[in-house]
This record gives C-alpha cells, structure tokens and sequence, in this order.
C-alpha cells in the first residue's frame, strides 16, 4: 500500500489479542493531545518509508521492533488541509515475549495494554486513532469469532 504519496508521518496499533499498546501522554499544554492515551508513531525522518517511520517510532517509545510480517492491515491518510501531507496508519501483532520486553521510553507518563472496546470509548482516546481503529475492526473482522 505504500504508495509514494508525501507523509508526514504515521502511527501504528500495536495488538495482543483484544488489547491494544497505548501510553499516557504528558500532561503539557505546549504538545497536541495532552494527557490522553495515544498510540506509538510520529513524525517521518529524512526519506524513511511509512513502514520504517512507525517501527523506528515503536522502537524508540517501547523499545519494540515490530517485523514486516506483523502487520496486518494499513491505511493511507490524505492530508486534513490542502498543501498538507497525508500519514499512515497501520496495525499489527504483538506476542506476549514482545510485551513482557517493553522498555517504555521518555515520552509519556506511562504505558499499559487497554482493551480495543475500552480505547475506544475512552474519554482521553484521542478521537482520529478512535475512528481509524473503528475502521480497522469493521474491514477485518478482527477479535469477533469469524474474523480470528
């Protein structure tokens, strides 16, 4: 699905059966989204790749690597604003040894594995990774008997 389009960056839902890796963002009133539950993923290097972009992300923030083949569904995101870039979104695996290995980096507050529902419906879930999970789920089927 890399497509060559101009991104600006990307983020990337991090699941272990129906929970999801999240981490508490600092409360600072200078940084988007503070104090709400986010999702690995950030701002691209130099001329990385969407794929590569999320996993130095994922890397840095939780000291996970997250192979290629863990991926399981991605999405391109036009830009918000005209003269904007686009970002991806992308959704793969964790097993329980990469969970128990996380090494939580020193953005945030803290880190835990929230379940996908609860995400969701979360008052501090930041409300475009709330919609493109809610995507993720009806296009997969993924966590309900037929989609697993």
């Amino acid at each position: 699905m890399e497509s060559g389009a101009p991104f600006h960056g990307g983020k990337i839902a991090l699941l272990h059966d129906r929970t999801l890796l999240v981490y508490l963002r600092d409360d600072k009133p200078d940084i988007p989204y503070p104090a709400c539950w986010d999702l690995p993923g950030g701002g691209r290097e130099g001329s990385e790749s969407p794929l590569d972009c999320v996993r130095r992300e994922s890397r840095e923030e939780f000291g996970i690597d997250i192979l290629p083949e863990a991926i399981i569904w991605q999405t391109f995101l036009p830009p918000a604003l005209p003269g904007r870039a686009g970002s991806y979104f992308f959704v793969a695996t964790l097993d329980a040894v990469q969970i128990s290995k996380v090494v939580f980096g020193d953005e945030g507050q803290d880190w835990a594995m929230m379940d996908i529902d609860e995400y969701i419906d979360h008052p501090r879930g930041i409300q475009f990774l709330k919609q493109r999970l809610k995507e993720f789920l009806k296009a997969s089927g993924y966590g309900n008997a037929e989609g697993q």
